[in-house]
């Protein structure tokens, strides 16, 4: 027998899975040289992109590149080998199942796609919104990872729906299923339910100065089960966010202006025309200080060793610093006003009147002491 009519009639000519062995060996022909036509396509295209998107600002051509550059080689192959599915005539079993891996393939690389539409979106919305409006990038932080956990959903869904899978009976016993986790995991649940609280209803954001009862600190991150907070020592402090929205907050990065209220005393020997000008030498000193608003000035009421005045004013920015450097000036131009008009600050002090009994023969004495 003829050589090639041998391997004619005992290898091409066998069948495999219902097709022959010359099928097998076109489809697979046919898929190597697409897959590495792909391939090198895919290099040269991503090579040109990524040139082309440096060059320029436009925001279009750089999400292009990226959908270039996260185009997976698995999927160029699996797309060379449908093609040679197409091409050659194969009996139905076997192009049914490539047509199922091609479609869970596809699935793979949307997912992908999907994925780093998400994350390139976000990343550029917080570069370009993250000083000006904190809260809104940790709202679209949250809505990326519902995104991609609905794009997950979809796709799983789609692929068991490929196999043949009842996926109606699934998200039904999935939902009694669900319920009976969900009693198992309420902490969980509950955290989950107070990040989104957070992010919707926004108390806080990312880069908020926050006090926490005994804690204070700044808003790093806020998750889905706990928000971390820097502390001013340096340590990173963990606040579950169910317990997070039950705890009493105070945002100073909301402060708008600084309420500012300070006492001092003089002595009980300050003539009383000068108590009644110290509360306006306490404005005009205040008055000098720029971003500053005033608002009184009293002598408040009779200590135990002093005549207690209250003063309040108004710094009209939130920064700490700049409060304290104000504080500092006024209580120092308070120091030089008083000492040279002479007034006294008063100090802890207490008199004591010493009298002997009557017929002792001896006068009543008198003495001081500073306690």
């Amino acid at each position: 027998m003829d050589p090639l009519t041998f391997l004619d009639q005992q290898i091409f000519g066998q069948t495999v899975f219902g097709a022959t062995g010359y099928q097998w060996l076109t489809l697979l022909a046919v898929w190597a040289g697409v897959a590495v036509g792909l391939v090198l396509l895919h290099r040269v295209l991503q090579w040109r992109v990524s040139k082309f998107a440096e060059g320029t600002t436009n925001v279009v051509d750089d999400y292009l590149a990226e959908f270039v550059r996260n185009t997976r080689a698995y999927f160029l192959i699996t797309l060379g080998l449908y093609a040679g599915s197409v091409v050659v005539t194969l009996p139905e079993t076997p192009t049914r199942w490539i047509g199922r891996l091609m479609f869970v393939v596809l699935l793979l690389q949307v997912v992908r796609w999907g994925n780093t539409f998400i994350s390139t979106w976000i990343a550029r919305y917080k570069d370009r919104m993250l000083e000006k409006d904190a809260a809104a990038v940790t709202t679209m932080q949250a809505v990326g990872y519902l995104g991609r956990l609905a794009l997950w959903t979809i796709v799983v869904l789609l692929a068991l729906d490929n196999f043949g899978i009842d996926v109606t009976a699934l998200v039904a016993g999935l939902g009694v299923g669900g319920i009976a986790v969900a009693l198992a995991v309420q902490s969980i649940l509950g955290d989950l339910f107070a990040s989104l609280s957070i992010v919707l209803d926004k108390p806080f954001v990312v880069g908020d100065f926050l006090i926490i009862d005994d804690y204070l600190g700044t808003v790093e991150k806020i998750g889905l089960k706990t928000t971390r907070v820097r502390s001013l020592s340096g340590e990173q402090l963990i606040f579950s966010n169910s317990d997070l929205l039950k705890s009493r907050i105070r945002n100073y990065k909301r402060m708008y202006e600084r309420r500012v209220v300070f006492g001092f005393g003089v002595v009980y020997q300050t003539p009383p025309d000068t108590l009644a000008h110290i509360g306006d030498w306490v404005q005009e000193i205040i008055e000098r200080q720029d971003q500053t608003r005033f608002d009184r000035a009293h002598f408040k009421e009779y200590g135990e060793s002093s005549l207690n005045f209250e003063v309040v004013y108004y710094v009209l920015a939130p920064d700490y610093n700049l409060y304290m450097d104000i504080q500092e000036a006024v209580n120092i131009d308070i120091y030089r006003k008083f000492e040279a008009e002479g007034v006294e600050f008063a100090y802890p002090t207490r008199t004591l009147y010493v009298q002997q009994a009557p017929g002792d023969g001896v006068a009543s004495a008198q003495a001081s002491e500073v306690v």
